[in-house]
């Protein structure tokens, strides 16, 4: 009997990246495709059908996205085909043929007014056209396909790509002190534990136990992108001094949701999985890093 597979879109992002380091360790049980923009570009949504049709996927898990925050203010265009349009030809081909979809949203659907987690039927309203864009595409998925998993995430990084960890271990190096904002505050995503998390998803989906809509999923903790940095700057001990500062004094094109954190228990409840809290994640990707 030939193995259930599972397609990966957007192979060369972090999360992409992240699955297909360890696939490895599902191949007896699962057959794999990961794909970058040269097979599947959501920017031209006529190439989704004849993926689709060619290898008739079991699972779906659509990594590729459009993330350049404040470039997306002015191209929206390109944001929305990519991030909304695009997922709901992904949901209609997975409806199609039968295949289970897992596609990722964001933290930056909220307003971020909020003082307490998130849960995940809270009321989306999102502060700029990048979280606009995710949002409109997970009422795509979900009106389209009833097998979908929305998994919103935040602050994610990864040994691979371009991510906060990354720019601070860079500037870091070379500076004696590094102004970062302090008043916005999440949950990092170490994005080799949320690949992990997913086909621990998919396995149980695999063995009869599915639960589909919408879920959170961050490492536990609370923190500021201030107290991110200082964390950074001890464990890879550079003698860097953080100064947090108001995110008034950094504008940006696109605004920022200035409290980020999501309420995972529906995600424990349902699926079992443990989250590891931010510290230890981190200090396995700054390891990895070395």
């Amino acid at each position: 009997m030939s193995k259930p597979l599972i397609a990966v879109s957007g192979k060369n992002g972090q999360l992409g990246y992240e699955l297909e380091q360890i696939a490895v360790n599902y191949r007896e049980a699962f057959d794999f495709i990961f794909t970058g923009r040269q097979v599947l570009d959501l920017n031209v949504p006529e190439s989704i059908p004849a993926f689709f049709d060619l290898h008739q996927p079991q699972y779906f898990i659509n990594c590729a996205a459009y993330t350049a925050v404040d470039k997306a203010e002015t191209e929206k265009e390109m944001a929305f085909q990519i991030n909304a349009a695009s997922v709901g030809v992904i949901a209609e081909q997975c409806k199609k043929y039968g295949c289970k979809l897992i596609t990722i949203s964001t933290d930056y659907v909220f307003n971020g007014n909020g003082t307490k987690p998130y849960p995940t039927d809270a009321p989306c309203e999102p502060v700029n056209y990048y979280g606009y864009s995710k949002w409109i595409g997970e009422k795509l998925a979900l009106e389209k396909n009833e097998e979908t998993i929305i998994i919103r995430t935040s602050w994610v990084y990864s040994v691979h790509g371009n991510n906060f960890v990354k720019t601070m271990l860079r500037l870091m190096k070379d500076r004696t002190e590094l102004n970062v904002v302090g008043d916005q505050v999440g949950s990092p995503t170490y994005a080799a534990d949320l690949a992990g998390a997913i086909l621990q998803m998919i396995s149980s989906i695999q063995n009869g136990h599915a639960h589909y809509g919408i879920y959170h999923y961050s490492n536990t903790g609370i923190i500021s992108w201030a107290d991110f940095a200082m964390a950074i700057n001890e464990m890879a001990q550079f003698s860097c001094q953080v100064n947090p500062i108001p995110a008034t004094s950094y504008p940006t094109p696109a605004k920022r949701p200035a409290y980020s954190v999501m309420d995972t228990s529906d995600l424990i409840k349902d699926y079992g999985l443990v989250l590891n809290d931010w510290k230890s994640s981190l200090q396995v990707c700054l390891q990895k890093l070395k």
